[in-house]
Order: C-alpha cells, then sequence, then structure tokens
C-alpha cells in the first residue's frame, strides 16, 4: 500500500537491489498499444511496397513514444516516492500514451493532432512531478526548475507547430527534436539528478523486452491468419528463423551488461540513453519486418506484394542496426563482450542477405539470418568461455 504523500527528495544513488516499482511495469504495458499500431501500420505499408514512405511516419512517431518513456524513468530512477499524488501523474501520463496511439493512423496519413495532444498529457503529466521536485527537494531546485521550464517550453512549440499550414515543414520537426534532446543536458549542469545506474540498465531491458515481445505478437498475429488459408512448409520454417532471429537477438542484448559500466563512467549516460532510440526503433521495425515475412508465405485474402528482397530487407536492416548499435553504445561505456569485428561481419551478411532473397525465396533468406546470428552468440559464448578464469584447484598431497 502506498503512502498517502510523502517527501519527494532524492533517491540515494547507492541503494541495494534497486529494481523496477510495479508502477514503472504497469507504465511499460501502455507503450504496447503504441508499439503495436505504429510497427502495424509499418507491417502494412511494406506489404504495399510503401515501406520507405512510411518509414518517416514511423520514426518521428516513435520519437514521441521513446522520449515520454525515457523521461519519465530517468525521473523515477531519481524521485520515485510512490505516493498517491505520484501515482495520479503517472496515470496522466499513461493516458496520453493512449492518447498518442490512438492518433497512429492519422500520422501516417500526415496528421499528427492527436499525437501531438497524447504527447502533451504525457508532458504535463512529467513537468508536474518536476515541479513538485523543486518544491520538496530544495538541493536538486534548480535542476529541476530547469527541466519544467525546459519541457514547458518546447512544448508549446510543439503544440504552435500544429497552427502552421501541414503542420509546418519538415526541418522544423528535427529543431524540435533537437530542443527536447537538449533539455536534459541543460537542465543536468545546474546539478545531476542521482539517477540509479542498474535501474536504468534494468528499466532498457525491460523495454528491450516489450519490444522484442511486440515482434512476436505481430508473428504469431500473421501466423493466425496465413493457417487459416492453409499451413505450408514455408510458414513454419518463416515463424521458426523469425523466433530464433529474436531469441538470439534478446541473448546477444543482455550479454552485454550496462548496469556496472553506468555506475563508473557517468559521465556517458546521455550516449548510451540516446543511442537506445536507434536500437529500440530497429526492434519495433523488426516486428513489422516478421510481420510482412511471415505474411508472405500465407496465400489468399492477405496478399504481400513486396518482393522478396524488401520483405527480407525488412528483417534484415533492422537486425543489422541492432548489432551495429549495441557496439557502439557499449564499447564507451564498459566495453564489448560481442567483438566488434564479429558484429561488423554479422551485419554485413544479414543485410546482403537480402540481395540474394529473390534467387533463393524469403524462407531461406531468414535462415541465413538467424543462422549468422546463432554463429554470432556461438563465438561469443566461446570467446567468454576462454576468458572467464580457471577455478584454482584445491586438494590434499598426500
Amino acid at each position: 500500500m502506498s503512502l498517502l504523500r510523502t517527501r519527494m527528495v532524492a533517491r540515494d544513488l547507492g541503494e541495494p537491489h534497486r529494481v523496477s516499482s510495479p508502477l514503472e511495469l504497469l507504465f511499460d504495458l501502455t507503450f504496447v498499444a503504441a508499439v503495436s499500431q505504429i510497427a502495424g501500420r509499418l507491417a502494412h505499408a511494406t506489404e504495399q511496397r510503401h515501406g520507405v514512405e512510411a518509414a518517416g511516419p514511423f520514426l518521428m512517431v516513435f520519437f514521441a513514444i521513446w522520449w515520454a518513456w525515457m523521461n519519465f524513468t530517468w525521473f523515477a530512477s531519481a524521485y520515485d516516492t510512490d505516493d498517491v499524488p505520484y501515482r495520479v501523474m503517472t496515470l496522466v501520463q499513461m493516458a496520453g500514451v493512449l492518447v498518442l496511439a490512438a492518433g497512429v493512423p492519422a500520422a501516417f496519413e500526415g496528421d499528427f493532432t492527436t499525437v501531438t495532444v497524447g504527447y502533451l498529457v504525457m508532458r504535463v503529466g512529467l513537468v508536474s512531478l518536476w515541479l513538485r521536485a523543486a518544491i520538496a527537494h530544495p538541493e536538486g531546485r534548480t535542476t529541476a526548475l530547469r527541466y519544467a521550464i525546459g519541457v514547458s517550453f518546447v512544448q508549446v512549440l510543439w503544440v504552435s507547430k500544429l497552427a502552421l499550414p501541414g503542420g509546418g515543414p519538415l526541418w522544423l520537426f528535427f529543431v524540435l527534436v533537437a530542443l527536447d534532446l537538449s533539455v536534459p543536458p541543460i537542465a543536468e549542469r545546474a546539478g545531476a539528478t542521482t539517477w540509479h545506474p542498474h535501474h536504468i540498465a534494468e528499466r532498457y531491458g525491460l523495454f528491450t523486452i516489450i519490444l522484442l515481445g511486440e515482434s512476436a505478437l505481430a508473428a504469431t498475429n500473421a501466423v493466425q491468419g496465413a493457417v487459416a488459408n492453409g499451413l505450408s512448409a514455408h510458414l513454419v520454417i518463416i515463424a521458426m528463423a523469425g523466433l530464433v532471429i529474436l531469441f538470439a537477438l534478446w541473448w546477444i542484448y543482455f550479454s552485454e551488461p550496462a548496469g556496472d559500466g553506468l555506475e563508473e563512467r557517468r559521465n556517458r549516460s546521455f550516449l548510451w540513453g540516446y543511442g537506445h532510440y536507434v536500437i529500440f526503433a530497429a526492434l519495433a521495425a523488426l516486428g513489422a519486418g516478421l510481420e510482412v515475412a511471415v505474411g508472405s508465405a500465407g496465400e489468399g485474402e492477405h496478399h504481400v506484394e513486396a518482393g522478396a528482397e524488401a520483405v527480407v530487407a525488412s528483417v534484415g536492416i533492422p537486425v543489422a542496426v541492432v548489432l551495429v548499435m549495441l557496439w557502439a553504445l557499449h564499447a564507451p561505456v564498459n566495453g564489448n563482450v560481442v567483438r566488434p569485428e564479429s558484429i561488423g561481419i554479422a551485419a554485413v551478411l544479414v543485410l546482403l542477405t537480402a540481395f540474394i532473397a529473390p534467387t533463393i525465396g524469403v524462407a531461406a533468406g531468414l535462415t541465413i539470418i538467424a543462422v549468422v546470428l546463432v554463429l554470432l552468440l556461438v563465438a561469443t559464448l566461446a570467446r567468454e568461455a576462454l576468458r572467464a578464469p580457471k577455478p584454482i584447484a584445491t586438494g590434499i598431497r598426500h
């Protein structure tokens, strides 16, 4: 049972056994709907040979999803009180996520009004929490006020953008994104918040699992539709290859523990935290790609117009991006468990698979991607086994 109200002070950054709260887990679940919406829209566009055109709206909407999740996650790591006012403001942000999810279809048609409204609701909840922290925690007041003012200022610009014809020029979107991203570095100059490194690493890991789960759900829905028209060998192979791809990426991601590295190199947290946008977006796109791949094996009403090259590329490109970004983000923080040359070779092989897909087919293409990931994982495990310290033999000589 949560307290009715408690003073919002900074959490201890050295707090032992800090884990995600049940409220944070519930908060994450609201993002499932939003991610499912954008992945589904991207999949449909890819099936109709419009994947490139849909990539822009996909990345733009995903920014709003990721940025809102990230802002709350880092705030909660420093100031989570889990009392009634805190839970109510979290509920407000969850409501904003659902509004944003409802606006995804219109956003893919160029109308970002509902998405912006949902984003506004989320920011209102976040600003309220920062103002509360500023009032209750004098030591961090300047930082909290900078956050509140910065987030509010940029949000006014986002809402004002709706008044421009067609929502304004495309370059304005990138300007506002840059302003949003600049708020935390500017605010933290007044004093760093006491975010917990192991808690942050766990939160990012949990969001990764949610995105992998979305991929599994998308593939499952596609399989369900394809099975209705008859089970085929190609469908079984694609489904199994997709499962292996998801499992291998999960294994590789969690082979790179980041908690200790973030604790030792807190100054590199922005690079690590911001860079995960690319990993998360790629994982969401992977879900769309797997849905397209499964759909390509079906017959009947569900017709995929995209060719084998585009279908395999919709899976291979996100996989390659995840692999490269894992190396790029973990190297500055705590080194890499997976060797960079192995990552590079695997990423190139995965990308090349799309070019031979018209000859070998979608099922064989996904199988090759799965095999490449398995070999990368095996090589990583073998390397770790060789690096592991050997146990010291003990015994009594007679």
